[in-house]
């Protein structure tokens, strides 16, 4: 994600299929054993996976947090469905089965 802009279409799209957010910073140990742990656990194929580099992209970070409710944290993984933050979780909480079930009990199909 690299424009203010994406944020209301991965809202809007939300309405169509489950989007995932991960805010991660290249310069934080813990956001990227985070983020290589959610990369290597299996995809979520019913989700569409974002991620955003904290640090190359501050006022995106910003307005995720704005447009979405969820107080600023990093990492941090948000999963909108149906226009809003359905979950989010921070740090080494971060768990690709926990969005996968989040996914199953909040969605039709």
């Amino acid at each position: 994600m690299k424009d203010i802009e994406q944020i209301e279409r991965l809202i809007e799209k939300s309405k169509v299929n489950p989007q995932v957010i991960f805010k991660h910073s290249t310069r934080c140990n813990i956001s990227s054993v985070a983020k290589n742990r959610f990369e290597k656990s299996e995809p979520i194929a019913e989700a569409d996976y974002h991620l955003l580099d904290l640090i190359a992209n501050r006022q995106v970070s910003a307005a995720v947090a704005d447009q979405t409710g969820v107080y600023h944290e990093s990492p941090q993984i948000i999963l909108l469905v149906n226009g809003t933050c359905l979950f989010d979780e921070s740090h080494l909480a971060i768990d690709a089965e926990d969005i996968k079930e989040q996914i199953a009990l909040n969605t039709k199909g």
